[in-house]
């Protein structure tokens, strides 16, 4: 079932408590903080139902027609199709976002890898995984996940301060379990529902804890509060912050007031074993399509840097061409980690055909690693005009207006309105506190960088770096243990 824009805005009006700024928001699909990014998310779907878009965003399953996004990947095809997919939907919302459920649907398709490991540790909630995946592509969910909890102090366990730092179940009772604590989200307070997954803490020793669970939560349920961060729509003008204004996705961190959680949405419980194998095969299919993000991200640089360096016919010199050159490497960088990764696809424990696992943490360790380096360049590019431009406001009004035509117009190609559009892009893309809010996003959505180099490690063959040592050496088979 393909839902549309006007039904995914209506399933966000069901009562859920949500704060920003010290308000309690009424309604949070026309709230100006949050109005832009569920009209990205409501255009999205509604794209699903347009003749233009529909074959290559659906697909048929039996009678119905549901999205790609959501189809669990058993061939390549299906990999390639959904990057054709984010490619038609970045191009059409003329931007990025991260959080709008594809990235996070593959943390429930690594739930069915583990079935059996899950299923031997506790059999009780076997069933329950198969269950909510198909209740995800059925319905059309709007999923994201939990992620990490505030913690507290991390030198203690949780259990020797407030136990809410980490959420844990506080009661069993005939109808399900009953949760506290918190969790930061990224999109929470208009999605439909989260996969709630444990961080590790100091329990993980412990062969049974409260702190090893993983759940669904509704995001409208009672007890779950959202209290997000400012949003950076509305801080500035749309002329002046094209890319804040459009397309900041707020995050929260959302409390588990003693929020029931019916048996039916637990999908294990209390042993710790579940949640450390769970944690360690997360990413194994979500990792994609947070990586795909970035080489929107590269584009994105590469046109503005481009276009700045046109304006001025920079762009013929050879150390400016140079520069233009790095950042390109970066985008093929990611673009050939992502495409290798899907061509040398592995099948999963599940019977799925997940990327190939150490080709794809590579990348992300590049994408990310290097982004902070490349919005450097592509700044160094833009020049310091970014930062000293006046506002849309001053070459709007007749008098600045004038002035700052004469001295921002270029030729008949460059008008002085391009000219500020252009600094203005640049300006939200590297310099805003909205660029500077995505950077620290890109470093740790995922995990943080050490996190990163550790899923290489753990995913890496190194039986053929070694063997070709030990022959080229002439070591001897009994160091093989």
């Amino acid at each position: 079932m393909l839902r549309t824009g006007q039904t995914y805005r209506e399933g966000l009006r069901d009562g859920r408590e949500i704060w920003i700024d010290g308000e309690r928001v009424k309604d949070v699909t026309t709230h100006p903080a949050f109005k832009p990014i569920v009209d990205i998310r409501a255009r999205m779907y509604d794209m699903a139902h347009e003749e233009r878009y529909a074959s290559a965003l659906t697909y048929q399953d039996g009678q119905e027609r549901n999205s790609i996004f959501y189809r669990p990947p058993r061939q390549q095809q299906d990999w390639q199709d959904k990057v054709r997919a984010v490619d038609l939907v970045m191009n059409d919302i003329g931007g990025v976002v991260t959080r709008v459920g594809d990235e996070t649907v593959g943390e429930m398709w690594s739930l069915m890898d583990g079935r059996d490991v899950l299923s031997e540790i506790d059999s009780r909630f076997d069933a329950n995984i198969d269950r909510h995946i198909k209740a995800v592509f059925d319905n059309d969910i709007f999923h994201v996940s939990a992620n990490t909890d505030p913690k507290g102090d991390r030198s203690r366990p949780p259990q020797d301060q407030d136990p809410d730092m980490m959420v844990r179940v506080v009661r069993e009772t005939d109808a399900g379990i009953v949760i506290r604590g918190a969790k930061y989200e990224t999109a929470a307070a208009y999605a439909d529902q989260a996969f709630l997954k444990p961080t590790f803490g100091a329990w993980v020793n412990d062969k049974l804890s409260d702190y090893a669970l993983g759940c669904i939560v509704k995001m409208g349920a009672p007890g779950v509060k959202h209290i997000c961060r400012s949003g950076f729509a509305g801080r500035g003008s749309a002329e002046d912050y094209p890319l804040a204004n459009k397309f900041d996705e707020v995050e929260a961190l959302v409390i588990f007031d003693d929020v029931l959680i019916p048996w039916e949405d637990v999908f294990f419980y209390r042993h710790t074993k579940a949640a450390q194998f769970i944690r360690s095969t997360l990413h194994r299919y979500s990792a994609f399509p947070y990586v795909h993000r970035l080489l929107y991200v590269a584009d994105m640089l590469i046109g503005a840097a481009m276009w700045n360096a046109r304006q001025t016919g920079l762009d013929k010199l050879d150390a400016v061409k140079a520069k233009l050159a790095d950042l390109v490497c970066y985008r093929e960088g990611i673009n050939a980690h992502l495409t290798a990764s899907i061509a040398a696809a592995q099948e999963s424990p599940g019977g799925l055909l997940m990327p190939h696992q150490s080709m794809l943490y590579a990348g992300r360790v590049f994408a990310c690693s290097n982004l902070p380096q490349m919005m450097h360049i592509a700044r160094e590019l833009c020049g310091g005009q970014i930062c000293v431009t006046p506002n849309a406001a001053s070459f709007a009004a007749e008098e600045s207006g004038a002035w700052l035509k004469k001295f921002y117009t270029l030729n008949d190609q460059w008008s002085a309105e391009d000219r500020r559009k252009l600094l203005a892009f640049a300006r939200d893309l590297l310099n805003s506190d909205y660029a500077g809010h995505r950077l620290t996003f890109v470093q740790f959505a995922q995990a943080p960088h050490f996190n990163h180099l550790n899923a290489v490690y753990h995913s890496f063959d190194f039986k053929g770096p070694l063997d070709f040592v030990r022959k080229s050496a002439g070591l001897s088979e009994n160091i093989l243990g």
